[in-house]
């Protein structure tokens, strides 16, 4: 561990304006290696990125030696806080065992635990668990057993929303600049519906296309803007699909394993799906997946031959160490507790911001996971360079870009967050004086 970084509680420390001189030459070298589209560079015509280096609890160091604070806990991955010692102790004893299992031809003692763990706290009934590598691949699994359970191929999905990148997840999700150049390639049984809309229109739907399998949706939609459906709608759909035999798919690789304030973002309102994809925040850094399903459904997968569906690296030794310590901790910590009690007081505090800043349209959110909306994409990007030059890491997105996004570590002190709110509410206003 990083004297610099003590356990991860420390305000910024900007020593040269970002990106400084290291970032700026791996940036020239990441420009000249790595394929566009994905080498981190802004696509805005920036010579330089800032490129992480090492990071602790709610911390992040640069590669120049800057220090932030981190609002997105790397895209909601480090719920329980970047390099937890308990996750790093547990990785580092699973690496002096067994660094690589076989896939679906031989399991690990880790991979048993995991297993059984999951399936006690899922909010599916009778649960069992698939692995997957990666959120979006969960997400090809679940519309794979929602096919082989129902027969039915057709899919209910809304708009907006993110379910990867991977085909299937992509022809479910809901931007047009992700899907239009592989259009060839998707689905096209899908019918899209705003999120949130009336439960009457869904019943609607279903009713005229006896082929609808399932329905795909996130309970708060993430990537796309934090969405917060109205008190009352999840239920609706979940009791609208069970009168007519329609699957529920809960994608819950964002808000899962404590972000909102429950372990799943679907206990809010006591709504158990018929799957549920988890993952992201549950091995603490590592790529892992998860489908969570009944049993009754899941069992469409028995057939005798190799597996229909898995991956080389599935269920990883050192993922599911991390997974079953993540857990631990979770517990331990009462992290899951902590997120609900400051979502109830962010919920206080921003509520007051499209009132006194002409910049901000709205804030939602629940738990750890907020959006605050700005008028433009200008604005929210504008915010979120000025708040990067200060010291704060947060993302601007959603389907406008216009959403600026509060996804932190769940252990950041309130010290951290504090100051993080009292900065953003300086940007904001000067936003306003720029106008």
């Amino acid at each position: 561990m990083s004297s610099r970084l003590y356990r991860g509680d420390l305000l910024p420390r900007i020593l040269t304006p970002p990106p400084g001189p290291r970032c700026r030459a791996l940036s020239q070298d990441l420009r000249r290696y790595e394929a566009p589209g994905i080498n981190t560079l802004p696509a805005t015509g920036e010579p330089a990125a800032v490129l992480w280096q090492e990071a602790r609890g709610a911390n992040v160091l640069d590669a120049d030696g800057n220090r932030y604070v981190d609002l997105t806990a790397g895209f909601g991955v480090a719920s329980v806080g970047h390099r937890h010692p308990r996750v790093v102790a547990a990785v580092r004893r699973q690496s002096g065992r067994l660094l690589h299992g076989l896939g679906d031809a031989a399991a690990h003692p880790g991979r048993v635990a995991l297993a059984a763990e999951l399936a006690a706290r899922a909010p599916v009934d009778d649960a069992v668990v698939y692995f997957a590598v990666s959120g979006a691949d969960a997400v090809e699994i679940a519309l794979k057993t929602a096919l082989l359970a129902s027969g039915r191929p057709e899919i209910v999905v809304f708009d907006p929303s993110y379910h990867g990148l991977t085909l299937g997840a992509l022809a479910a999700s809901s931007r047009p600049a992700f899907r239009q150049p592989f259009a060839p390639y998707l689905h096209r049984r899908l019918h899209r519906l705003p999120f949130a809309c009336p439960p009457a229109a869904i019943a609607e739907l279903l009713d005229e296309r006896p082929a609808i399998g399932c329905l795909l949706l996130e309970p708060i939609v993430g990537r796309e803007g934090v969405l917060v459906p109205p008190e009352g709608w999840l239920p609706a759909v979940a009791a609208i699909c069970r009168q007519r035999r329609v699957l529920v798919v809960a994608d819950e690789i964002f808000t899962g394993f404590g972000r909102t304030g429950r372990l799943f973002a679907v206990e809010h309102e006591g709504v158990r799906p018929d799957l549920l994809c988890c993952g992201k925040a549950l091995a603490g850094g590592l790529p892992i997946g998860v489908v969570l399903g009944e049993r009754s459904l899941m069992d469409a997968w028995s057939a005798p031959g190799e597996a229909r569906h898995t991956a080389t690296f599935v269920a990883h030794p050192l993922a599911c160490a991390a997974g079953l310590a993540v857990l631990e901790v979770l517990a331990q910590e009462d992290l899951v507790g902590r997120a609900a009690r400051w979502g109830e007081r962010l919920g206080r505090r921003l509520a007051t911001w499209p009132r006194r800043f002409a910049a901000v349209r709205a804030c939602r959110g629940r738990g750890l996971l907020w959006g605050i909306e700005l008028t433009t994409a200008t604005a929210a990007g504008r915010l979120s360079h000025a708040a990067r030059q200060r010291g704060l890491w947060l993302l601007a997105g959603g389907a406008s870009g216009r959403v600026a996004q509060l996804a932190p570590p769940l252990v950041i002190t309130d010290r951290q967050l504090d100051w993080a709110l009292d900065l953003l509410e300086q940007l904001c206003a000067e936003l306003d004086r720029s106008a």
